[in-house]
């Protein structure tokens, strides 16, 4: 049980207690019972109302957390303000028992529900300038494969780029793995974070917005997106269709680096070195400069060789382009060279 609980239970049942029992007039001898069992009531209501606020607390950000604070505060003094005027005027007197607990709960519930509002959705002025406009938000993938940094320097990134804590925790676990390609891409990542934090052009910013009750880091970046209004930045495929499904916007860094490779189409003449066989019988692979993967058929004796070759089809994929050629003949290579087709 937690002790917040306890204490806001006590201290809400001392209080019911003593309200009840300097405001209630009427009761004569049923005064102290009443008091007693309006102390109870409100203790009891309290413990429900903390259990459930530590859940809904978890997922609230800091301002939001002040709201709340603020709003508890105003509204204690309000009910304070019309306990008092009530007994200078005499109307406590015509009040029925229940009448105080009742206004105390609901001016309570009432306070923190406008101060949690209020907290979570700054208003348009501090959106139009705050350290989240045009919020970029990092995923681990995008930062372990690098790139980002090298399109963040030549300007292609706008905003301020939000580096969650969760996600450099994921980010230490990968660096301390006994495994030594993950201990590498989470040193490589840590490199590129270092990199972009140095970039005078660029705004990091590193926030501590966690969610407890949520464990994949994936859900939570969606979350926190949404909190933000900002927009992911990854290269996971699976993250980029969750988001989207969510209406969040999605910079895949991959999707970029397709759209920026140059067309090539069914017919055209390349020279390409024969890297390794392929799956199929006498194929061969090679791969273009932005790491393309090319299938040769007929390739597999001119491995280690530079070849000519006729692209026959070109097939895009969701993680990236499949090109399918044929090893030219001379008189292909001949016509590739002289522009005869």
């Amino acid at each position: 049980m937690s002790p917040l609980r306890v204490i806001f239970s006590i201290i809400s049942s001392i209080a019911g207690f003593y309200i009840t029992l300097t405001n209630l007039k009427s009761a004569g001898n049923l005064i102290l019972p009443y008091s007693v069992g309006i102390g109870l009531f409100c203790g009891l209501i309290t413990f429900f109302f903390v259990y459930y606020s530590e859940k809904l607390f978890n997922d609230l950000s800091a301002k939001a957390l002040v709201g709340a604070t603020i709003g508890t505060g105003a509204s204690l003094l309000f009910f304070l303000t019309f306990a008092y005027f009530s007994e200078i005027i005499g109307l406590s007197i015509k009040y029925p028992p229940y009448t105080y607990p009742i206004v105390f709960l609901s001016v309570l519930c009432l306070g923190i529900a406008v101060g949690l509002k209020k907290g979570s959705n700054p208003d348009a002025k501090n959106n139009s300038d705050d350290e989240f406009f045009l919020a970029k938000i990092l995923d681990t993938s995008a930062i372990i494969d690098g790139r980002i940094s090298d399109v963040s320097e030549v300007g292609f990134l706008e905003g301020t780029i939000i580096l969650p804590q969760f996600v450099i925790r994921e980010l230490q676990f990968i660096a301390d793995s006994n495994d030594n390609l993950k201990k590498v891409r989470g040193r490589r990542g840590m490199e590129t974070l270092k990199k972009m934090q140095d970039q005078k052009n660029l705004k990091v910013k590193i926030v501590d917005r966690d969610f407890t009750n949520i464990k994949e880091v994936d859900l939570k970046l969606v979350r926190l997106a949404k909190e933000l209004n900002g927009q992911l930045v990854t290269n996971d495929f699976n993250l980029t269709k969750v988001a989207n499904l969510q209406g969040i916007k999605v910079l895949n860094v991959n999707q970029l680096a397709n759209s920026l490779r140059p067309v090539i189409l069914p017919g055209e003449h390349m020279n390409i070195k024969v890297i390794k066989e392929g799956k199929d019988e006498d194929q061969g692979v090679g791969y273009l400069d932005d790491g393309t993967m090319v299938v040769i058929d007929n390739g597999k004796k001119h491995i280690n060789k530079v070849v000519n070759l006729i692209i026959t089809s070109v097939i895009q994929t969701p993680t990236g382009r499949m090109i399918f050629s044929k090893v030219a003949d001379l008189r292909d290579q001949d016509n590739s060279i002289t522009g005869v087709k």
